[in-house]
C-alpha cells in the first residue's frame, strides 16, 4: 500500500493530512489556541476523593478538574502476584498511557480512600483530552514515548506491540529491550517502527528517556501544584516519531522551518534513509490543493457521505453515540437484492472505516447496514470492516451483528473530533439543526401578544420579525393583524428586522419603548 504524509504549516495552524493510495484517511489539526494535551505530565493537586465512584478529581490547572479512575493509579508491585502470560500483547500507547502497571492483570485495585486524601500532590499524566462537558482523564501510571521505546517507571516487564505479529520476531526484540532495560528500574514496551532496531539502539533511546524522567522527577521537587512538568512533542515531530518509517513512501511539508526540523530529528535518531524520503514543498499552488484533497476535508462535516456505486451513508453524532446508516441510494443492482445489498454494505464498511479515522470519532458507534439475509454475507460485511479498521492508529472493536441487523463497535477517543473542534453549534438552532418555521413563529407570536393582554395591558404594540416571518405574514396570512388587534384590544404594528434570528421575534412597548418578550413570549 502506497502511503504519503503531507504536512501544511503556517504559524496559526498546522494541519497534517495521511494518504493511502493517494486517498486522505486521517487528517490531524493542531493550534496554538487548543494545544494537544495528551502525554502531558503534571503537578495535580487532589481536589476531592469520592469512593462512591472510585474516582478523584484532581487540579491540574485546567477549567474543569481531571478525573483519576482507582485502576490508574499506581501500587506496589506485590499487591498483585499474577504474573502475565508469555505472549500477552500490549500496547505501544503513544495517545495514551497504559491502564495497567507493568501488563499484570490486576483483580482489583485497593479503595481509593485509602491510597489517596484530600490535598494531596500527585503526579499525574493526560490520557484524554477535554470532551464536551467533561474535564481531561488521567492517569497515575506515567508513560513516555521514544522513537522504538515506550518507557513506564512503574511497571517492571517487557511488552511488544501488538501490531508486531510474528512470534520469532516478538520473542527476539523482547530480550533485546530485556537486555537494556536495568533490573527494577521500570518496564518498557517495543513500539511498531522498532521491527528493524538494534540492541544499542534501544540501549540509547531507554537512557533518554529515562533521564527525561529522572528531570521530571526532580522538577516536583520545587514547583507547586498545580503545574505542568513535562509537555509532549509537536504534533510534527510527534507523528514523525511514531509513524515515519519505511512504510512511508513520502513526507511532504511546505514550510522550511518545518522541513530543517524533521531532518535534524531524523539525523539525531540516525535515520538517513528516511531523511531521503523528506521532501520541501515550494510550488506556487499550496500543498493540499495539490493533492486535490482540500474538498474532502471541507466535506468532513456533511451528514451524508456517499458510496462509488451509488449508496450512501448518513452519519449522524449524538451525545451518547455516534449512528451510521446505511443506504443503497440509487444503486438498485440487476436482479439479485441480495447481491445488491451485500455490494452496497461492503462498500460502506470500507467507508465508515474511513470516515471514522478521518472525523476523528470515538466512543461507540452503530452502524445501521441494509439488511441482509443470509448469515455469510453478514459474516463478510463485518470481517470486511474489521479488516478496514485494522489499519487503524487508534484501539477498535467491532461486534458481531446483532438480532436488528445492527453492528456495535467503539473506537478510543482520546480527543475531540473534529466536528466538536472546529466548528461550533449554530446560535439559532443550537446544534439540533432544525429552526421553528414562519407559521410556528407567528402562532408563538399570537399566543404571548394574548398573554399580555390577559394581564390588563392596553398599550400599543410593535412586533418586530424576521424579514422571512413577515413575508409570510403579507403572502399567507395578511389579515392577521386585524384578527389580532380585534381579540386583544390594543393596536399592533408589525415591522421586519433582519438583525433577528430567523424564528425570533420582539415585543416592544410603542410609548416606552420597552422591550417585553422575555416576559411574555413562554411558547
Amino acid at each position: 500500500m502506497k502511503r504519503d504524509i503531507l504536512i501544511n504549516a503556517s504559524p496559526r495552524e498546522t494541519r497534517v493530512a495521511i494518504l493511502e493510495d493517494d486517498q486522505l484517511v486521517e487528517l490531524l489539526v493542531d493550534r496554538p489556541d487548543a494545544r494537544r494535551m495528551v502525554g502531558d505530565v503534571y503537578l495535580g493537586k487532589v481536589e476531592a476523593v469520592l469512593p462512591g465512584i472510585q474516582a478523584a478529581f484532581v487540579n491540574i490547572g485546567t477549567d474543569k478538574a481531571a478525573f483519576l479512575h482507582a485502576s490508574d493509579l499506581v501500587f506496589d508491585e506485590d499487591e498483585d502476584p499474577d504474573e502475565p502470560d508469555e505472549d500477552d500483547d500490549e500496547d505501544e500507547a503513544p495517545d495514551a498511557p497504559p491502564k495497567k502497571t507493568g501488563g499484570r492483570r490486576r483483580k482489583e485495585a485497593p479503595p481509593i480512600q485509602d491510597v489517596l486524601k484530600k490535598g494531596q500532590d500527585l503526579l499525574v499524566q493526560v490520557s484524554k483530552e477535554p470532551i464536551s462537558t467533561k474535564g481531561p482523564r488521567v492517569t497515575a501510571q506515567v508513560s513516555l514515548a521514544g522513537r522504538f521505546l515506550v518507557y513506564m517507571p512503574h511497571a517492571s516487564r517487557v511488552g511488544v506491540s501488538r501490531k508486531i505479529s510474528e512470534r520469532d520476531q516478538r520473542r527476539k526484540l523482547k530480550e533485546m529491550a530485556g537486555a537494556v532495560l536495568p533490573p527494577d528500574e521500570g518496564g518498557v514496551i517495543v513500539r511498531t517502527v522498532s521491527e528493524d532496531a538494534s540492541q544499542e539502539t534501544f540501549g540509547r533511546e531507554l537512557s533518554t528517556l529515562m533521564n527525561n524522567w529522572k528531570r521530571i522527577k526532580r522538577k516536583t521537587r520545587f514547583m507547586r501544584a498545580p503545574a505542568l512538568i513535562h509537555q509532549e512533542t509537536s504534533l510534527t515531530r510527534g507523528l514523525v516519531r511514531d509513524l515515519f518509517s519505511d512504510k512511508v513512501d513520502s513526507l511532504v511539508v511546505d514550510s522550511k522551518a518545518v522541513f530543517h526540523e524533521i531532518q535534524e530529528y531524523l539525523k539525531g535518531i540516525a535515520a538517513d534513509e528516511l531523511a531521503e524520503r523528506v521532501k520541501l514543498y515550494e510550488e506556487p499552488v499550496p500543498l493540499f490543493d495539490k493533492y486535490d484533497i482540500e474538498t474532502e476535508i471541507r466535506d468532513l462535516f456533511k451528514r451524508r457521505c456517499d458510496l462509488p456505486s451509488g449508496g450512501y451513508l448518513i452519519i449522524e453524532p449524538t451525545e451518547a453515540l455516534v449512528s451510521v446508516d446505511v443506504n443503497s441510494g440509487r444503486f438498485v443492482g440487476k436482479k439479485d437484492p441480495e447481491k445488491t445489498s451485500l455490494k452496497t454494505n461492503v462498500e460502506a464498511a470500507r467507508e465508515v472505516a474511513r470516515q471514522l479515522r478521518l472525523r476523528d470519532v470515538g466512543g461507540i458507534i452503530v452502524c445501521d447496514f441494509i439488511d441482509m439475509e443470509t448469515q455469510s454475507n453478514r459474516d463478510r460485511v463485518l470481517q470486511e470492516l474489521r479488516q478496514a479498521l485494522s489499519r487503524d492508529r487508534a484501539r477498535t472493536k467491532a461486534y458481531q451483528v446483532s438480532d436488528l441487523g445492527l453492528i456495535e463497535m467503539t473506537r478510543q477517543r482520546v480527543r475531540q473530533s473534529h466536528l466538536q473542534s472546529m466548528t461550533a453549534p449554530c446560535p439559532t438552532c443550537a446544534g439540533t439543526g432544525r429552526i421553528f418555521t414562519p407559521e410556528t413563529v407567528l402562532r408563538r407570536m399570537e399566543r404571548s401578544v394574548k398573554r399580555m393582554a390577559s394581564e390588563g395591558k392596553r398599550d400599543p404594540l410593535m412586533v418586530r420579525l424576521h424579514p422571512e416571518t413577515a413575508l409570510h405574514v403579507l403572502t399567507e396570512e395578511q389579515d392577521l393583524v386585524r384578527k389580532l388587534e380585534k381579540t386583544v384590544g390594543f393596536t399592533l404594528e408589525l415591522r421586519d428586522d433582519p438583525l433577528l434570528k430567523p424564528d425570533e421575534f420582539k415585543l416592544v412597548v410603542k410609548g416606552a419603548g420597552r422591550d417585553v418578550t422575555d416576559q411574555y413570549a413562554v411558547a
